[in-house]
């Protein structure tokens, strides 16, 4: 998924930065010695903060040098597929999301973490949220990544524009609940809620498919049985489609998260139902709206929970020759003693959260995230990746179809929904023109 945390995160320019070491080849990558391993990682801010910090911390705690590319994540991405699938070993670790972590095990391309873990009680693998944990398990039970940082989603709301119409939503609200309050909100200058609408896999099909699981709605039953055009799943996307239509934010169509963020910080809408990471963003000390939100968990309506689950994460590639030295990178960067450097380093505000129970118990990340932190830890750990909806599925995913196909074709149904929200086509030919898209598919995966 084109997570929120790095769709804002990567947008401008962004240049691969690469740090060399020491002349020698070395057998576990393109450049190094025995005591160095080579690291391919997204561009993100957090990510950015690690890099500067691991040669003055973990090199000169381990000696070992940290050779990093870092890219934006669509390079990011089709760099390490390349050195991945070929098994070419050219880096030993990269950041890989729960979205890949099972097909690449599945596929052979990790090196399964669990001796490791057995091995290294400071690491704490208790500790990681459950449900993150799980989704960087494969099939085998195997643990093929650790988490670098995580996120679910919630819906945030303007606490003093409801409180002026004397409207209330309850910690776990339905959809419908939400569609009132919209309504009930909204002025001629607020917008009641905004929720995305940009075509991609990672922008409007990510919330809509939470909507999609609580009520009733699946992409494929457990057999591979196309479902775009089921009742449930058009059911969903045309509450979806109606109440951005009629409550949502000007521009729909176009806007993503990025949009989305400045219409709920310039005071344009009233609720915005979206990543939890977003929570600090809106709070920051620089934000015009800090102190005015509420939050509350994913709405659901079928279901218990229905808030989506996404995790940067750090895989070993199978072929590296240097998997001990890139177990003890990834303990590093994974484990609470970096978190803690952060938070005093940098600020607790800068610590990659959304991973660790602990984080959770720390005094000092509660003060600075008291607002959100109980109800994003709640959403996190509610997440189920495994079971979203009410029906067994063939691949894990909420919010996405753990399979290589769904990035082409959830690409192509979004822009099919972001036409239904423009008005161009109907909510009905949208997702049949889908289904047939969908079919071609599951056609590929059943009897297997």
């Amino acid at each position: 998924m084109s997570s929120i945390r790095s769709t804002l995160r990567t947008l401008g320019a962004a240049t691969a930065v690469l740090l060399l070491a020491s002349a020698c080849s070395g057998a576990g990558g393109g450049g190094g010695g025995s005591d160095s391993v080579n690291v391919l990682m997204v561009n993100n801010p957090q990510m950015q903060d690690l890099q500067k910090l691991t040669a003055d911390n973990f090199t000169k705690e381990t000696g070992i040098k940290v050779n990093f590319t870092v890219l934006p994540e669509n390079d990011v991405r089709d760099k390490i597929s390349q050195d991945f699938s070929s098994q070419a070993g050219q880096y030993d670790v990269a950041t890989i999301s729960n979205y890949e972590t099972p097909m690449y095990a599945k596929n052979g391309w990790l090196a399964a973490m669990d001796d490791f873990v057995a091995k290294d009680s400071a690491f704490d693998q208790a500790d990681i949220l459950t449900p993150i944990k799980q989704s960087l398990t494969a099939a085998d039970g195997k643990v093929y990544a650790q988490p670098f940082y995580g996120e679910s989603s919630f819906l945030m709301y303007r606490k003093d524009l409801f409180d002026a119409k004397g409207v209330t939503l309850p910690e776990k609200p339905t959809w419908q609940q939400v569609a009132e309050a919209a309504q009930k909100v909204a002025t001629p200058e607020v917008r009641g809620i905004c929720l995305r609408g940009q075509p991609g896999w990672g922008q409007v099909m990510a919330p809509l498919t939470t909507v999609v699981n609580t009520f009733g709605g699946t992409w494929f039953t457990k057999d591979w049985q196309a479902q775009l055009n089921a009742p449930e799943f058009k059911e969903a996307t045309k509450f979806y489609v109606d109440l951005v239509r009629n409550h949502g934010e000007a521009g729909a169509p176009q806007a993503g998260f990025a949009e989305c963020l400045n219409n709920m910080t310039q005071g344009k809408v009233a609720m915005w139902y979206d990543a939890t990471v977003a929570a600090g963003l809106l709070e920051a000390d620089d934000s015009p709206i800090k102190g005015k939100l509420g939050f509350a968990q994913a709405p659901v309506v079928k279901t218990d929970t229905s808030g989506w689950l996404y995790t940067w994460a750090f895989g070993i590639q199978k072929a590296s020759k240097k998997q001990e030295q890139a177990w003890k990178f990834i303990s590093w960067a994974s484990g609470k003693g970096y978190e803690e450097l952060v938070g005093k380093t940098l600020g607790w505000a800068k610590v990659p959260d959304g991973k660790r129970s602990s984080t959770y118990q720390r005094a000092e990340y509660k003060q600075s995230s008291g607002s959100f932190a109980a109800a994003a830890e709640a959403a996190i750990k509610g997440a189920k990746p495994n079971d979203p909806g009410v029906q067994p599925r063939p691949a894990p995913g909420i919010q996405f179809v753990g399979i290589p196909e769904f990035t082409d074709l959830g690409t192509q149904v979004s822009q099919q929904i972001s036409s239904a929200i423009a008005g161009a086509v109907s909510v009905d030919d949208a997702l049949n023109n889908s289904q047939g898209l969908a079919e071609k598919v599951a056609a590929k995966y059943k009897g297997q």
